[in-house]
């Protein structure tokens, strides 16, 4: 009897032993798992410093006749660090090397109006959305003054500019599939193809296509009403970080609930108060 509660004794032991040194390696990376995920914001309240992306898109981010950067994001990144208690850091970047920048660790979040969806999904972890817009369009008046309609942009003879790695360009492809479609690596470039006559037409987001036909009405025009496509923005973050995310969401919540957001957003998307900081054109 002595003899088999000892046999059973040693197979209890080592049968512990074994189950607990099957869970180290678990609980090794449950706690590796939580450092990883703490990262960015931990770094951001170490450091006390936010390193924000924006991408030059008016009036999301631009620059005043002081050279300085301005805009909704602009506004929403300083208020963010504001709330975190630290420094921001603005990193100006072309739109294709925004998100490599991020997942290189040059910056800390993207905040420029960067649009959620699912294919982004699997590159970044996105908050709730912060803001709202829609796709539109800029047309070159000289070159589609005959035009009646939609269908006459669907052409192989058209061109159409957007900016690379956007919604919009991927928009082009889906609206306008017999149509040219060129790439630039920022607005200003577009712009300019559009007002020199390079490209018929230019998808970008609202209200850029309305401030051109402003600025330029003997060059350029706003053939819609309503915009192509209705999409919403969110902070945009690496993966692993939900404790950076649980704090995005719960800013959002409170920006929503106080009306900060929706002012600051009205301000620079509704009124023309803003440009003349930047001067007319910009």
């Amino acid at each position: 009897m002595n003899v088999f509660h000892s046999a059973f004794t040693r197979r209890l032991v080592i049968g512990m032993l074994g189950f607990y040194l099957l869970c180290i390696p678990t609980f090794l990376m449950a706690d590796q798992t939580a450092t990883v995920h703490q990262g960015t914001l931990k770094r951001v309240l170490e450091t006390q410093t936010l390193r924000v992306g924006v991408s030059l898109f008016t009036p999301w981010t631009m620059k005043n006749k002081k050279g300085e950067l301005i805009g909704f994001e602009i506004d929403v990144a300083k208020q963010l660090a504001k709330d975190l208690g630290v420094k921001v850091e603005l990193k100006p970047f072309d739109w294709e090397d925004i998100i490599p920048a991020l997942h290189k660790k040059n910056i800390d979040i993207i905040v420029a109006g960067i649009t959620i969806t699912p294919q982004r999904a699997l590159q970044v972890s996105f908050s709730q959305p912060y803001a709202n817009s829609g796709v539109g369009l800029a047309t070159n008046i000289r070159l589609t003054k005959d035009f009646t309609g939609l269908k006459d942009l669907n052409h192989s003879a058209i061109n159409l500019a957007a900016i690379s790695k956007t919604v919009s360009a991927d928009l082009v492809g889906r609206v306008f599939p017999k149509a040219n479609l060129t790439l630039y690596a920022n607005s200003q470039e577009a712009i300019h193809a559009l007002l020199e006559g390079e490209v018929h037409g230019y998808v970008e987001h609202n209200p850029i296509p309305t401030f051109l036909a402003i600025d330029h009405p003997q060059k350029v025009d706003e053939p819609l009403s309503r915009p192509l496509l209705q999409t919403y923005a969110g902070f945009a973050v690496n993966h692993g970080n939900q404790d950076f995310l649980n704090f995005l969401n719960a800013w959002i919540t409170a920006h929503e609930a106080d009306g900060w957001l929706d002012s600051t957003q009205n301000y620079w998307f509704e009124s023309v108060d803003w440009r003349a900081e930047v001067g007319s054109g910009k």
